[in-house]
């Protein structure tokens, strides 16, 4: 089953939690703070694996969440990261951030890797927290917290050759035809419901992948008939093949048809190098029609055409090597046109206070909710140093400036209900 769209959900792992512990051991009075550090959490990861050409695996699974690193423990004991959460992706992923629109990555070579969410680092052991005026500190750090967002994939096909045209051209019977690919056959429109690839091997050292494109018709570009999930897979493309149907009443019209949608979906399609291949040339009355269609073709400025039969194989040997002549000179494709979506860099230590509902004080900023979330707060040690932060950030005097007095609430993101004490 071929699905060139896909949505999923992806979240990190959290870093491993700091240890709280001192070193214990006969004859060695008072030993000092050896808790050790937690582990980094996974990365979620997307790599290319050139054996798939298809998102139908994401299909059946839409939530990946990636392993947590492990805590820390005694005698300065370091937690163990965790491994890293590899989803292959088939080649010409597109990936977009779909909450905003930002354009993340856009994997192409076999290999080729993204992270899209980053590990939280492990938290630190009190060992760290040790100093001249406290000898024994009950301070440690949480793991930091999971990075998660939701991801939009499309995916673009990677081909040499794409074949365009009307429906019913005759795109998958000349695919049948030159590849082992097994395209869906049938006289009537629309037959062909999702992309096709075939690799042809026209010698020991030239061999072409091509792309049979779904039958494209006015207003295509705007998603009409068959539409615009099909137009992105000619991007690709390197070379394109034009196929045009000997029996259709007006083969030229749907010539001219079809070009004008490629342009207006992409301009760079019009740039590409085509072929034009006038198929049906097995049947009498599109033999008659060839002289008059090639001279008009010149007059249009068409300088490689040829007059095949699909049917019969006549000259799609030529074609395709035509095909693998334009391919040594036809540019290669370049990265997709779209830009990332801009956004200002944000202060990560700036901070918004907010009145709530009931009266109490709302404090929202990454630094602070970072900070909040990696607290342990049944340690009187951490506790001290978080406020140490709310005074250092400034909030603490940002919150006297608003009026709060002892007993209001004050909550820290959306996660964390404190208690305002002089």
């Amino acid at each position: 089953m071929f699905i060139d769209e896909a949505a999923i959900f992806v979240r990190s792992g959290k870093g491993g939690d700091g240890f709280v512990h001192f070193h214990r051991e006969k004859y060695v009075n008072r030993g000092g703070p050896d808790g050790g550090d937690g582990g980094r959490g996974a990365d979620v990861i997307l790599e290319v694996k050139p054996t798939l050409n298809t998102l139908v695996d994401f299909r059946y699974q839409r939530k990946f969440v990636a392993p947590a690193g492990v805590n820390g423990g005694p005698d300065n004991m370091t937690g163990r990261s965790a491994q890293d959460l590899i989803i292959p992706v088939p080649p010409g992923t597109v990936i977009y951030d779909a909450d905003s629109g930002e354009l993340l990555g856009d994997l192409v070579k076999p290999g080729q890797q993204l992270v899209v969410c980053k590990g939280g680092r492990g938290g630190r052991g009190n060992t760290h927290f040790k100093s001249s005026r406290n000898q024994a500190p009950h301070t440690a750090e949480k793991g930091e917290p999971a990075e998660e967002r939701n991801l939009r994939l499309e995916l673009k096909l990677i081909a040499d050759v794409g074949i365009v045209g009307v429906p019913n051209a005759g795109k998958s019977s000349f695919l049948a035809a030159v590849t082992n690919a097994k395209p869906k056959i049938a006289p009537y429109p629309f037959t062909t419901l999702e992309p096709n690839l075939g690799v042809v091997e026209l010698d020991m050292h030239t061999t072409l992948v091509l792309a049979d494109i779904p039958g494209l018709i006015e207003g295509a570009h705007q998603g009409v008939g068959l539409g615009d999930s099909f137009l992105r897979h000619i991007q690709r493309t390197r070379v394109l093949i034009h196929m045009l149907d000997g029996m259709a009443e007006d083969p030229l019209a749907d010539y001219s048809q079809i070009n004008a949608e490629l342009a207006l979906f992409d301009p760079q399609l019009a740039k590409k190098p085509v072929v034009v291949a006038f198929n049906k040339m097995d049947l009498p009355e599109v033999q008659e029609r060839w002289p008059d269609i090639q001279k008009i073709l010149k007059k249009r400025g068409v300088s490689e055409f040829f007059a095949i039969s699909a049917m019969t194989r006549e000259n799609l040997n030529a074609l395709l090597w035509k095909c693998a002549e334009l391919l040594q000179t036809a540019p290669e494709v370049e990265a997709p046109a779209e830009l990332p979506v801009y956004r200002v860099e944000e202060d990560p230590k700036a901070f918004e206070i907010r009145r709530t509902d009931d009266g109490g004080y709302r404090v929202t900023g990454a630094a602070i909710e970072r900070a909040a979330a990696m607290t342990f707060w049944e340690f009187e040690g951490s506790v001290r140093r978080f406020q140490r932060l709310i005074e250092a950030l400034g909030i603490e005097d940002r919150l006297r400036e608003m009026g709060i007095e002892n007993g209001d609430t004050v909550y820290i993101g959306e996660d964390y209900e404190l208690e305002w004490q002089d």
